[in-house]
């Protein structure tokens, strides 16, 4: 296996300055490294810069789920559906030790917006989109044996559950994986480094111009392709690189709360539906804690800067709270935060959890090619369309 660690950094950005690159990716969370996977693979000559950490942005602070996402049914977005069922059971086979099954129970009340009958048809078709191929087929619970699946649940108008498969993951570790594999192919991957500039032959991007963050010594990559793969930072670089780029996204902010997993006395994940803005939440038992989110509000700031505010917070537990009033859970309770940015692309939705999960790729004649939105769980098909489009261009 080829070396891949802090150690091997000078020497890789010493590699990327003599080269020119088939293809240089700017970006290093799960979507730059699948597409510099991908290339890689192809047998092609591949460099990929990060400002940051790897996955230190989005990538990581997500809710570590690997699903064809439920809510999106409701959305009528099948193909979206069909495509991450399709990924998820692709990442239960490539990665066993990162992407694990888990059960979710779906409690549905008396008062719920989406009766037992129509949540039952979305369980059916949600099945039925895996092609059948889930760990576990879906089970429908009366509200006993809801009820000694999570004890704590509110059961005041408990008409009864679901109960499905999905599954979980590390997601920072997937990341730095696929790069392993990356590297093994021949990708040289850094970061640390972050693009400042272009440069330029007539209206064509020759080389990117970088800072190395920890030396501060400046430097160019020149590549015959360039992908730019940033997530919510996707329109600040194109303002920095391109001379004609207009703003594409429309950013979240999404936070989870972490608490002590015996406050809950879960074994299973739990789906909670929150009825004023129609979202959905999460309670995801994680080794010793269980993860709850998320939210899913505009957010116009520097992505660097997020962080969870003291509402995001009461929102989240008042809806805990709601589902589980026998827990008695209070701020003091919450062990930690993280928050996070979604790089979603803007398509005139009416309210942020309506906003599309759809990716979009930007094939820009000026010798780029940018990919935005998209779910997690489906990186590996992104990547490999990325790919594709900008060997088309």
């Amino acid at each position: 296996m080829k070396s891949f660690s802090y150690s091997d950094r000078k020497n890789f950005i010493d590699k990327m300055q003599k080269q020119t690159f088939d293809m240089l990716i700017v970006g290093g969370g799960i979507n730059g490294a699948g597409v510099a996977r991908d290339a890689a693979r192809r047998g092609m000559k591949v460099a990929l810069i990060e400002a940051s950490d790897f996955s230190s942005g989005t990538s990581s602070r997500s809710s570590k789920l690997v699903h064809g996402g439920i809510r999106y049914l409701e959305n009528l977005e099948f193909g979206l559906v069909f495509e991450a069922l399709s990924e998820r059971a692709k990442l239960f086979d490539m990665a066993p030790h990162l992407v694990h099954p888990l059960r979710f129970v779906l409690p549905v009340y008396k008062d719920s917006r989406v009766g037992m009958f129509k949540m039952g048809l979305g369980m059916l078709l949600y099945d039925i989109l895996s092609m059948f191929e889930a760990p576990e087929l879906f089970e429908k619970l009366n509200p006993k044996k809801t009820l000694e699946r999570l004890p704590l649940l509110d059961a005041d108008n408990l008409q009864g559950s679901y109960v499905y498969s999905d599954g979980y993951m590390d997601d920072d570790r997937l990341v730095i994986e696929t790069l392993r594999d990356a590297n093994e192919h021949g990708a040289l991957a850094v970061n640390y480094v972050k693009a400042v500039g272009g440069q330029w032959e007539g209206d064509k991007l020759t080389a990117i111009n970088c800072h190395d963050e920890f030396s501060g010594e400046t430097f160019s990559i020149k590549a015959k392709h360039f992908v730019g793969s940033l997530g919510p930072w996707t329109d600040l670089f194109g303002k920095t690189v391109l001379k004609t780029w207009k703003p594409i996204l429309r950013p979240t902010k999404g936070i989870h709360l972490t608490v002590p997993l015996d406050r809950v006395a879960m074994k299973q994940a739990v789906v909670m539906f929150s009825n004023d803005q129609k979202r959905i939440v999460f309670g995801i038992p994680r080794h010793e804690m269980m993860i709850f989110g998320t939210t899913d509000t505009d957010y116009t700031e520097d992505p660097a800067n997020v962080y969870s505010s003291k509402d995001d917070v009461e929102y989240l537990l008042k809806i805990i709270k709601e589902y589980f009033p026998n827990a008695n859970l209070k701020p003091e309770d919450v062990i930690g935060s993280y928050a996070g940015v979604r790089p979603l692309v803007s398509d005139g939705a009416a309210s942020e959890s309506k906003t599309s999960r759809e990716h979009v790729i930007i094939k820009d004649k000026q010798n780029i090619t940018l990919v935005a939105g998209g779910k997690y769980t489906t990186y590996r098909l992104i990547a490999k369309e990325v790919v594709e489009a900008a060997l088309l261009s």
